[in-house]
């Protein structure tokens, strides 16, 4: 089964897809949400991803406060993943992003990408992170 990673921010929406066996994590791209249809242009691009992947189930990163409050982004991630239930009629579930975004940053400074270089990947890379979390929990249980 094929699970889609999300890293749902203001500006771009960060993918990752797991591979058939839902043992790792890859980048796909980060979607990049311009001003004029941006949510009803985002949930299309999602839904091509779903179809040309074959997924059957969607990870969004859930970004938590630090005290494990939920705050604005949380909000409007949480209204994002009852959009992508409907749009999609797939499972959505939520995964806490405590940190990946910070963590992605580090490894791309770590991996010698330059800093305006950065923001190209960096969303795309915490969908990864998310993802792989997601999977290997699941792989715990």
């Amino acid at each position: 089964m094929r699970i889609l990673g999300l890293d749902y921010g203001s500006k771009t929406v960060g993918v990752a897809v797991s591979d058939p066996l839902g043992l790792t994590a890859q980048k796909v791209e980060t979607i990049w949400r311009k001003q004029e249809n941006k949510l009803r242009r985002t949930l299309a691009r999602i839904e091509e991803l779903v179809a040309e992947y074959g997924v059957e189930k969607i990870v969004v990163g859930l970004p938590k406060n630090m005290n494990n409050t939920l705050g604005e982004r949380a909000e409007k991630s949480l209204e994002f993943k009852e959009m992508l239930e409907k749009r999609t009629g797939l499972p959505v579930e939520m995964w806490d992003e405590r940190l990946t975004t910070m963590e992605a940053n580090r490894v791309l400074m770590e991996g010698g990408v330059r800093r305006e270089d950065r923001k190209e990947h960096l969303d795309s890379l915490a969908a990864v992170l998310i993802l792989q979390g997601y999977l290997d929990c699941s792989a715990n249980r």
